[in-house]
């Protein structure tokens, strides 16, 4: 079965095979079907972008009296004291951090969605 038939049959495998792997590079590339629209994420407009709020994301305090207390706010480290944006950190809870922004204080909570409140 060496005769003229096996050449001519492995000339059209081999140009099977490359005929199979050039279609393959000029597929096109799929979208990720669990990415969210593009029109979700584009600026609507005439609506100004309200200034991005910190956002804390966590905390960190001592157990030992008098101890440290840590934050980390937008993924920089914090401390009484230190600033974040134009705000300054005045005091850091179990679960919220108050920025005075001026005259006026703002609480960042770690759970916004918390329906609880420190007293």
């Amino acid at each position: 079965m060496d005769g003229p038939v096996m050449p001519a049959l492995r000339h059209a495998a081999a140009l099977l095979l490359l005929g199979l792997t050039v279609g393959g590079a000029r597929a096109q590339a799929l979208d990720d079907p669990t990415r969210p629209p593009a029109a979700l994420h584009a600026p609507q407009a005439g609506v100004p972008a309200a200034p991005a709020r910190p956002r804390l994301e966590s905390v960190l305090i001592s157990r030992k009296p008098g101890g440290r207390r840590i934050a980390v706010i937008d993924g920089q480290i914090v401390r009484p004291g230190s600033k974040v944006g134009n705000a300054v950190v005045v005091e850091i809870q179990d679960t919220a951090v108050i920025l005075r922004k001026g005259k006026s204080l703002e609480t960042v909570k770690l759970y916004p969605s918390s329906k609880t409140e420190r007293k």
